[in-house]
């Protein structure tokens, strides 16, 4: 199938091209693409492929929440709510699939999608939690995840609803990537790009935003050799300020 990255992307970068339908019998490498709500896609990007919609769904089976990993963010969170199940309250607002959110372990402050992990399904068959490393904004899989199974706790959070939608409320809502950096330990990632004097800063239609700085903003037309200009030129003025190294918490092809 086409796809153009410049309309999928949350960003809005990204080129024209093929990119295959992935199921469990047709891998040959490629780089898996959810939503491409993290992934920062040049003009000359690895083969691609999206998973197939055969892996779009949520059952509850055998006392357990079984997702396709296809299967958006939002439509789990909106599922848990309306069947009374507890530890996605976190996912209202974070964009993306269950596949890269596994991947990438998001999620908002301590609330992960791991903690209510129980298994994975790729290429090797189920995988349990208990061998797979996850970490913040970090997990060791390296192949494409299909399916989840989750713990099926009773009980929606409402505060918990209310109080994550709150602390999002300082986030951009200009079409972007997310947290460009992960936050350094002990800091913010956002707060040192800030002390650099790089909130507001543009680059051709790339802008640091003035609402978020650990959040760059396409504000028209932006490349993605603005976005990497912006990138490495924070890396840079934090390094020499603070002596950090800052990480991506993009993917970036």
């Amino acid at each position: 199938m086409i796809v153009d990255f410049s309309k999928l992307s949350y960003i809005k970068i990204g080129p024209k091209i093929e990119v295959k339908a992935l199921h469990e019998d047709n891998y040959e490498n490629e780089f898996v693409i959810g939503r491409a709500t993290n992934t920062l896609i040049s003009n000359n990007p690895p083969k691609l492929a999206i998973l197939d919609d055969r892996y779009k769904f949520i059952d509850i089976k055998n006392g357990y929440l079984k997702v396709g990993a296809k299967t958006q963010n939002r439509t789990i969170y909106s599922f848990c709510k309306r069947n009374d199940i507890k530890g996605f309250e976190f996912l209202a607002k974070l964009p993306g699939s269950i596949g890269g959110s596994i991947k990438m372990n998001a999620g908002v402050k301590e609330y992960e999608i791991s903690n209510s992990l129980l298994a994975i399904k790729t290429l090797k068959g189920w995988i349990e939690k208990k061998d797979i490393n996850f970490d913040y904004r970090y997990s060791d899989i390296n192949e494409p995840v299909f399916e989840a199974i989750f713990e099926l706790k009773q009980g929606f959070d409402y505060k918990l609803d209310e109080k994550l939608k709150i602390l999002r409320q300082n986030q951009p809502l200009e079409p972007s990537l997310g947290s460009v950096f992960k936050n350094p330990k002990g800091d913010f990632a956002g707060r040192l790009i800030e002390k650099v004097g790089m909130k507001g800063m543009q680059k051709g239609g790339i802008k640091v935003s003035e609402k978020h700085a650990n959040f760059f903003i396409n504000v028209g037309g932006g490349t993605f050799e603005d976005m990497m200009f912006l990138i490495n030129e924070a890396k840079k003025r934090v390094f020499e300020s603070f002596g950090i190294k800052l990480e991506e918490e993009i993917v970036i092809l």
